[in-house]
């Protein structure tokens, strides 16, 4: 890594965010999580004891033989890019940055002492320059918030659990951890795209990358509004069987699903959150040890008591319902996934709302750039 040069400094009429702590754009769950990770007397000497048993090494030594370091005579853009948004969010160091060849679009940050970014091909050919722009900043975002050590202990762990799959019951609780790192990973991304709209300070450019990232380089041929309302199908569409199968579908993936972040994102780029960040009002880097963990868990339920409350998914609808006393569980499961009526044998049912347009309307929590960006 190395100190940004002030002078060396792209010029660009964006915000800079000094001092800004990953906890002004970090999804509250993720916050929350992160916040009492730090709070753990020894949890960093603890995961520095694994270092020695995680493949950083070996992966440090394969980016530089078998991919291209991104400086100001090879990729040079990038280089400019990258030293942006690490000037914006006030990043000290400049995380070094490899450009993989692979078709696929992707990009990651990991590493355990310090972080690297990887970028493919693939992804360098489907976004333009402001499109590039906020995908960088999400992996500065991910340096910025630490995510880059429980990337790579996601990465160990999913490697380790595939070599012991052979074991009877080898990688049951391997996949437990694995499943819980996910869960929290997808919130994380959540929190890595807020930071690079922070970076390119541009909602619309944001949006192209997710759908080019869905759709391929076919611009043309999409729409946001429409991009964003297939997120809004999505989440309020089918009955309780299609909410079991998002669960389902949603469980192997470390990230969001595309039209879910970029609704997720264009949600809060509307808040009064951003505006305040925006305007310089944000938490500031040497505040982090007096957060208080209790305060980030109640900012947490809270959004879950929101999601739930608000949400048009027919489970979640359920849950509330059930959270504020309406009515008989065993009859709203039955006609939910049945698509009873009020006729149905056991009564309390019958005012139980059946799928279709009679699913109460209100956002999910919907949230990574790049497929994995």
């Amino acid at each position: 890594m190395t100190d940004i040069s002030r002078e060396n400094v792209p010029s660009r009429a964006r915000r800079r965010f000094p001092g800004i702590s990953s906890r002004a754009y970090e999804h509250p769950a993720d916050r929350s999580a992160l916040v009492a990770l730090r709070r753990l007397t020894g949890f960093d000497t603890v995961f520095k004891a694994l270092s020695g048993l995680l493949p950083e090494r070996s992966l440090r030594l394969l980016f530089l033989s078998d991919s291209v370091r991104v400086s100001e005579a090879q990729f040079a853009h990038l280089h400019d890019m990258l030293r942006d948004a690490c000037y914006i969010l006030d990043l000290e160091k400049v995380p070094p940055m490899y450009v993989k060849q692979d078709p696929q679009p992707n990009a990651m940050c990991i590493g355990m002492d310090e972080p690297i970014i990887v970028v493919t091909t693939g992804l360098v050919e489907l976004l333009d320059e402001e499109e590039m722009r906020a995908v960088v900043g999400h992996e500065v975002g991910h340096a910025l918030s630490g995510h880059s050590v429980y990337r790579t202990i996601l990465l160990f762990l999913t490697n380790l659990a595939v070599k012991v799959a052979w074991i009877p019951l080898g990688n049951v609780a391997i996949m437990a951890i694995v499943t819980a790192l996910r869960e929290w990973f997808r919130k994380s991304e959540l929190s890595a795209d807020r930071a690079g709209l922070l970076v390119g300070q541009d909602i619309q450019a944001s949006m192209r990358g997710l759908m080019k990232i869905a759709g391929g380089n076919h611009l043309h041929e999409m729409n946001v509004d429409a991009f964003l309302a297939q997120a809004d199908e999505y989440e309020k569409g089918g009955d309780l069987r299609d909410s079991v199968l998002k669960i389902l579908n949603v469980l192997p993936r470390s990230h969001p699903f595309t039209t879910v972040r970029a609704a997720e994102l264009k949600k809060w780029s509307e808040t009064r959150d951003f505006q305040r960040i925006m305007d310089g009002h944000y938490p500031r880097r040497d505040e982090d040890k007096d957060a208080s963990v209790s305060d980030s868990f109640r900012e947490s339920a809270s959004h879950y008591a929101d999601t739930v409350r608000t949400s048009k998914d027919p489970l979640m609808k359920l849950v509330g319902d059930i959270a504020g006393g309406a009515g008989d569980l065993g009859g709203k499961l039955r006609d939910k996934f049945t698509g009873g009526g009020g006729g149905a044998k056991g009564g309390g049912g019958g005012s139980a709302t059946t799928d279709g347009g009679g699913t109460p309307e209100g956002p999910q929590n919907p949230e990574e750039g790049p497929r994995k960006a």
